[in-house]
């Protein structure tokens, strides 16, 4: 499948992953237009300059923004009615598993709520493929790994994970009823350059560049399938490439819940190399030179203790391998942090 000629809408345009597949399709000569609330979950400042960097390399007329909420039902509409959009890659959601125990309306509001306006969007608009964020913590209770597509993610154990599932749930009824092509991609815990401040990565190498100590919950025995961004990008790329379709050896007597009747299909993104939160830290501490003080604290509610990706079916479906190592990717992120953080662009997270 080609994407020429082709109108995406990308919504969560402002954040980490959505300005990155901006670029990449932007790249492409692939018109976007991109939708972001540009809330203050974390300083907006670093969504705002993302913003202003698609704006610095964008220079044909295929870049559109509006400042919208994805909950605002009349608005959405609207830019569905006018744009007419081809594919739809909806990345937007209230992100955090801890924030979500303080504030669930949030969650609710822009996860179930702005997620089915986008779903009817793509319905009364016949929008041709959606492309959704579902996340790794969909997997919850479960303790075997590596996660795979197949398993049950019934149990999730923060209302951030019961969201993305119920996003998975409903996608699927509207791919039936409606037979809209649909492809839910798990996230990896994505890390990189220009990242999100609330995770550990940027967290981490704040407190350790202003010789403050970090929080190491679980007293370290955790570990993380850490996903580099670009291997991210590369993996929402090539699947706007692919439209899924039914699968005909769906066998309803032994579901499995990845794939279906429908049109629908749910991937793992990662790395497919889990890595002890130690052992980050102390690649963390290599990259930016400097050691960290580490504060051993208990598990937090909502927490997995580990993460690890079987990513065998979008290897199959896409060809998707990814390509950045830990090591190499913080060394990227590391030397991106620390011209920012002495930067006049930098703000306190």
């Amino acid at each position: 499948m080609s994407l020429a000629n082709k109108k995406i809408i990308v919504t969560g345009a402002a954040g980490f992953i959505g300005s990155g597949i901006v670029n990449k399709l932007l790249s492409e000569s692939i018109e976007v237009l991109g939708i972001d609330n540009i809330n203050n979950y974390y300083n907006p400042f670093l969504k705002e300059r993302r913003i202003e960097a698609i704006k610095e390399i964008e220079k044909k007329n295929l870049w559109s923004f509006y400042k919208v909420n994805l909950e605002d039902t009349q608005k959405i509409d609207k830019i569905f009615k006018e744009y007419k959009p081809d594919i739809v890659i909806n990345l937007a959601a209230q992100a955090g598993v801890r924030y979500s125990i303080e504030k669930p309306m949030d969650y609710i509001e822009s996860n179930i709520v702005g997620f089915l306006n986008i779903l009817e969007g793509c319905r009364n608009y016949k929008v041709e493929h959606l492309i959704y964020a579902s996340s790794s913590s969909v997997y919850g209770g479960n303790k075997f790994t590596p996660f795979k597509e197949c398993t049950s993610v019934d149990h999730p154990v923060s209302l951030y994970a019961a969201t993305k599932k119920s996003n998975e749930i409903l996608a699927h009824s509207y791919s039936h009823l409606f037979q809209i092509p649909m492809t839910g991609l798990r996230f990896f815990t994505v890390y990189g350059p220009m990242g999100r401040p609330d995770m550990a990565p940027m967290i981490f190498a704040d407190a350790i560049l202003r010789g403050q100590s970090i929080d190491v919950f679980n007293n370290g025995e955790m570990s993380r399938d850490f996903t580099y961004i670009d291997d991210v990008i590369d993996a929402i790329y090539k699947c706007c490439l692919k439209t899924p379709y039914p699968n005909i050896h769906f066998y309803e007597t032994k579901p499995d819940p990845s794939t279906s009747f429908a049109p629908h299909r749910i991937f793992n993104v990662g790395s497919c190399n889990p890595t002890n939160l130690l052992d980050f830290i102390e690649l963390l501490e290599s990259s930016l030179g400097s050691k960290a003080i580490k504060k051993m604290k208990p598990m937090q509610p909502g927490d997995i203790k580990a993460t690890f990706a079987d990513i065998d079916r979008l290897k199959n479906w896409v060809n998707f391998t990814p390509k950045t190592s830990l090591k190499s990717g913080l060394m990227k992120f590391a030397l991106w942090y620390k011209e920012y953080f002495h930067s006049s662009y930098y703000q306190e997270p």
